[in-house]
């Protein structure tokens, strides 16, 4: 890292115009309205741009208004963010709707602490809320724009140490315009999103190359630079799912886990993989019950687990259960179940018939 990295002059009035040029017509820049602005936030956390569009434009016809969202059920919450993973963002959302709609009167908070102490905000939402709605000069700082100014400082330092992540926060917020902050924290994520990515950068399209260090000395696909791995956790889910006269078993998952509040099948839960024989054994299926299937075995990726499930479909005579709830076969598309079984009602299409 160059000593006198925080004297580098930062092009901003090039980034300004460039952002001006080609920035994306997204419907959430199309107003300073916190309430759209904050749910584009809470979604585009852990979500890229074209993933998240869909779920804004239907969160925003849904609850056009705070109080809307407010009023709603977590079920109805949750059913929307269906697919989107990370529930505990949903979960986050509707518990500051409540806050804000019943705390507040259905204002946000006009300032950086205010909007910090918002459940699911973290120091980056409140900037880039705190920036675009009430022109706040604080500096949004996400993985793009470490990205982005890991490679125009040339730092080598790794990002996941606590002084470089300071370093360049300090430095992001050294650059950030205070005439237009809104503006100029867009600009940087816009960049890190579409030219500055993290593999295939577009270098010859970018409006800081002339003063980038990292494509002056060949080192942007080197930075930033990460010294830690993620380490994966395996877990192996397989489902029970018995059914008699189109009806079948479900329950709500409670709270401790990613799934948090949505909807399953009886399962159980290994560390290794199970054959067919085994899983049979371990799902303790009686003699009054006829195994019609067991599925191909999905997977679901997330940052730090991989996820695993077979599920298993037998007929039986009936569905006594004081733990779990009877419903239609033809009704579980009302309910909201992680991407992982989704992914096994799609493809078999048990939402529509009987097994």
């Amino acid at each position: 890292m160059k000593s006198n990295v925080k004297d580098i002059e930062f092009p901003k009035q090039d980034l300004g115009r460039w952002y001006a040029g080609i920035k994306r017509d997204l419907p959430w820049r199309e107003n300073k309205n916190p309430y759209s602005v904050w749910i584009s936030e809470i979604i585009l956390q852990q979500t890229r741009v074209d993933q998240g569009l869909p779920y804004y434009n239907k969160f925003l016809n849904r609850f056009p208004t705070i109080f809307d969202l407010a009023v709603a059920s977590e079920d109805e919450v949750l059913k929307l963010w269906e697919g989107l993973g990370y529930y505990s963002r949903a979960r986050n959302l509707h518990a500051t709707a409540k806050h804000v709609s019943n705390k507040l009167k259905g204002e946000f908070p006009d300032n950086y602490d205010g909007l910090l102490d918002l459940k699911g905000v973290g120091s980056y939402t409140a900037s880039a809320i705190g920036s675009i709605c009430f022109n706040l000069p604080v500096a949004a700082v996400d993985g793009n724009v470490y990205r982005v100014l890991s490679r125009y400082y040339g730092i080598q330092e790794s990002i996941d140490e606590s002084s470089t992540k300071k370093l360049i926060s300090e430095l992001a917020n050294g650059i950030v315009d205070v005439s237009d902050s809104g503006n100029h924290n867009q600009a940087m994520m816009e960049l890190g999103a579409t030219v500055c990515t993290p593999k295939s950068p577009k270098c010859g399209g970018c409006p800081l190359k002339d003063s980038c260090i990292g494509f002056a000395e060949n080192l942007q696909l080197k930075l930033p630079v990460r010294t830690k791995k993620t380490k994966v956790r395996e877990r192996f889910f397989y489902y029970l799912i018995p059914i008699t006269e189109g009806h079948t078993l479900i329950r709500r998952r409670g709270k401790g886990d990613i799934w948090q509040g949505l909807y399953e099948f009886e399962y159980v839960e290994t560390e290794v993989r199970l054959q067919d024989d085994e899983l049979l054994k371990a799902l303790k299926i009686t003699e009054k019950q006829v195994v019609t299937s067991v599925s191909e075995e999905f997977e679901h990726i997330l940052s730090h687990q991989k996820l695993r499930a077979k599920f298993v479909t037998v007929k039986s005579e009936n569905l006594n259960s004081e733990l779990l709830m009877e419903v239609k076969l033809n009704n579980l598309a009302n309910f909201a179940f992680p991407r992982l079984i989704n992914r096994y009602l799609e493809k078999n299409f048990v939402i529509h018939k009987e097994v």
